[in-house]
């Protein structure tokens, strides 16, 4: 199993939204960056991600599980970029925020922190392990 990070604009797509499409879950649409789809080609159903609001929260709020492996995405009309489809899993019952991820030394590799424009991440096992230990999981 591997794990990611996925980032959205809670204006756009937030974690109440994604909870709300259930066991069928939601395409992991619009994504645009050459980076972020080479991560979304490598991901497995039942890799798990968190699910991170970007803009003003900047927080983990919740995880995802991978429930759709990479397929063309019908919004992009020039047939370049994939999704993947997500359900929600869990939510997070403690945010862990940016700020926090940047105050732990451990963390100051992830991609969170080096790569912060960036949609969808790869997450390490012991990245995945603290995060989750600091939203009280």
């Amino acid at each position: 199993m591997a794990y990611w990070l996925f980032k959205s604009e809670p204006e756009t797509w937030s974690w109440d939204m994604q909870k709300k499409k259930g066991a069928k879950g939601e395409p992991w649409s619009g994504v645009r960056n050459h980076t972020a789809k080479l991560n979304m080609t490598k991901m497995k159903k039942g890799d798990l991600g968190f699910f991170y609001h970007s803009g003003a929260e900047k927080a983990v709020v919740g995880i995802v599980e991978v429930i759709g492996e990479y397929r063309p995405d019908p919004t992009d009309e020039k047939g370049i970029f994939g999704l993947v489809d997500v359900k929600a899993v869990k939510d997070f019952p403690k945010p862990v925020t940016l700020a926090a991820v940047k105050a732990e030394p451990k963390l100051k590799d992830m991609s969170l922190v080096t790569s912060f424009r960036l949609s969808v991440q790869p997450v390490t096992e012991s990245e995945w392990k603290l995060v989750c230990r600091m939203g009280g999981l």
